[in-house]
């Protein structure tokens, strides 16, 4: 029987690269985002190559009450979610004092907020099957603090930590959490951030969204509990726990500018 699977934020970047990949593997989809003529275009290319069923959902998942109408969708549909893949999310460049608050409490209802929320909804009734997965998109920011994206590594803080946390909670359960944590990667991400010029985006030549997915895909189904993509990344993260914080923070601020 075929697995289906519901991806937020699916529309570019490793988002689509995650439903491409499940899609490759025999996943049924329901695929989230605000862009309709691009879910469209993705949803009209996996149908055809691979073959399997792709439901669009045409969504801002950081408004109040768009996550129960998504899980209300799906419900009414009768469309059994195997794996949810919470990708949503997005960062912003710049002085915390400077920044524009509203975009700031946009993220955290996008990155923190959908993400719990949506986790809550679909966990019940994969506990009741007694199998699932549940791969929430974190990154290498989640290991520090990180100057000029104050918010957005915050965010990713918090993801890290909570699918640690409902992992170990419900691991007997035969329901798999997994913390994907890339770092760096070639995606939309830093022109929606407007943090092309940072050194982090300039550095070395980053790995590509497609690349990542398939790492994340894997981790998903091997139920790695955190996921750190790349083996610098690996170094790195470990590094962090080595050094003190107020040297960490300082070394993020070098790798944050422009």
């Amino acid at each position: 029987m075929k697995k289906t699977t519901l991806v937020t934020g699916a529309s570019s970047g490793i988002g689509l690269e995650l439903a491409r990949e499940c899609a490759a593997n025999g996943h049924d989809l329901v695929i989230v985002a605000r862009r309709q003529e691009r879910l469209e275009d993705f949803a009209q290319t996996v149908r055809k190559e691979f073959d399997v069923n792709v439901n669009i959902v045409v969504m801002d998942l950081s408004v109040d009450g768009s996550r129960k109408n998504l899980f209300d969708q799906v419900k009414s549909k009768n469309i059994e979610i195997d794996y949810l893949i919470n990708n949503a999310g997005f960062g912003d460049y710049g002085p915390f004092v400077d920044s524009n608050l509203d975009r700031q409490i946009e993220m955290v209802n996008l990155n923190i907020v959908a993400l719990t929320e949506l986790t809550r909804l679909f966990l019940p009734d994969m506990i009741g099957r007694r199998q699932g997965a549940i791969l929430n998109v974190a990154s290498t920011a989640a290991f520090q603090a990180g100057p000029m994206m104050s918010v957005y590594f915050a965010t990713k803080a918090f993801v890290l930590h909570f699918s640690e946390a409902v992992a170990n909670e419900v691991h007997q359960t035969g329901v798999r959490v997994v913390a994907l944590c890339p770092g760096t990667t070639e995606s939309e991400f830093a022109d929606t951030a407007q943090a092309e010029r940072s050194l982090m985006f300039n550095m070395r030549k980053l790995p590509t969204s497609k690349q990542v997915a398939s790492y994340g895909y894997v981790s998903m189904i091997k139920g790695k509990r955190v996921a750190v993509h790349g083996l610098l990344n690996k170094v790195l993260t470990f590094f962090v726990r080595l050094v003190p914080r107020k040297v960490v923070t300082a070394i993020a601020r070098r790798m944050t500018a422009d």
